[in-house]
């Protein structure tokens, strides 16, 4: 008889000592993990999330990454919160060999998902100025250190997890942009200037009352900052597809991430930084759609193609910065 998963998790946080022996403690099993099972736990002290790594994440291809990605986020959250505060969850116990850690809980009624508030028409411009920061903060404070760069020998993980089922699947998908997506995923791969997070998606951002806070750490790498701004930046461009009827506020928010953000590039000039994630910007965008992990709001043709098209657009002609990109965006939004 297989044992349910959520039997090996408290048999880990007993011998862990992170319940008692005699606990009999009830796991809720919470919706939208993609990667991971993840649960509330109630304890004495209140409510906490736990999280499990998955061998095969939950999506359509056949795409298995390495478990011990686990750890490496538990690294990121402890590694980013001295940067960026609350707005970065709080490790409370991990269990590495079980692929397991307990962290903040966040109660949904005070922290709403951020794509969900997207979804239903609550933009709020000043809000994704508020995530620019955070991650500006979180970069500038990693930015250069060989401490944090030996934590986070994860090429490998990032290669499995971003530049395979993202960049050079949409090489293999559209060979006549080969010439440019293969070097660009390879540049980024080589790159180390400092710790990234590799999936900040709306998704996994949740917007509280002081701000927001920055989950799902498990694509950790220290890399190419751009990627960051980049793969953010992207799914803001999508959701003007998704829901037309609030294009321009989407755009607004858009335009408010790169604002906030770039002010707080130090470690290299911002102009240097903003032509990187604009060709990584439109190589996601493409394979939001053509990806091993296409975006699930997409679900028409219609709308697939355009951001097939434009983004085929952005890949094969170029673009020099993100408003230069977000302009070509929202020209051809106007002949839709």
């Amino acid at each position: 008889m297989t044992v349910p998963p959520e039997t090996d998790i408290v048999e880990a946080l007993k011998r862990g000592g992170f319940l008692s022996p005699d606990a009999q403690p009830h796991l809720e099993s919470l919706t939208g993990g993609v990667s991971s099972d993840v649960f509330r736990l109630d304890t004495p002290d209140g409510p906490v999330c736990v999280k499990q790594a998955l061998a095969k994440l939950r999506v359509a291809a056949d795409w298995r990454a390495p478990v011990e990605r686990s750890h490496y986020e538990v690294e990121w959250l402890k590694t980013a919160r001295p940067f960026a505060g609350d707005a970065v969850p709080n490790v409370l116990f991990e269990d590495e060999a079980a692929n397991l850690f307990v962290m903040s809980f966040y109660d949904p009624a005070t922290h709403s998902v951020w794509k969900s508030d997207l979804a239903a028409g609550k933009v709020d411009a000043a809000f994704a100025g508020q995530v620019g920061r955070m991650l500006a903060a979180i970069h500038a404070g990693a930015a250069g250190s060989a401490e944090v760069e030996a934590k986070f020998q994860t090429t490998a993980l990032f290669e499995d997890l971003r530049l395979a089922p993202f960049l050079r699947r949409c090489a293999e998908v559209h060979p006549d942009l080969a010439w440019s997506l293969v070097p660009l995923a390879d540049r980024t791969a080589a790159a180390r200037i400092t710790l990234v997070h590799g999936d900040v998606s709306p998704k996994n951002i949740l917007h509280g009352p002081n701000g927001p806070v920055l989950l799902d750490a498990e694509c950790a790498w220290y890399g190419d900052p751009a990627f960051d701004l980049a793969f953010c930046s992207a799914h803001l461009l999508l959701k003007t597809v998704w829901k037309p009827a609030h294009r321009a506020a989407y755009l607004d928010a858009f335009y408010a991430l790169q604002r906030s953000y770039l002010p707080g590039v130090a470690w290299e000039s911002p102009a240097a930084l903003d032509s990187r994630a604009a060709p990584l910007t439109a190589a996601i965008l493409l394979a939001r759609v053509d990806g091993k992990s296409p975006a699930d709001y997409l679900q028409t043709p219609e709308d697939k193609g355009f951001v097939r098209d434009v983004a085929r657009r952005l890949v094969g002609e170029g673009t020099p910065a993100m408003a230069a990109l977000a302009g070509v965006w929202k020209e051809a939004l106007g002949t839709r």
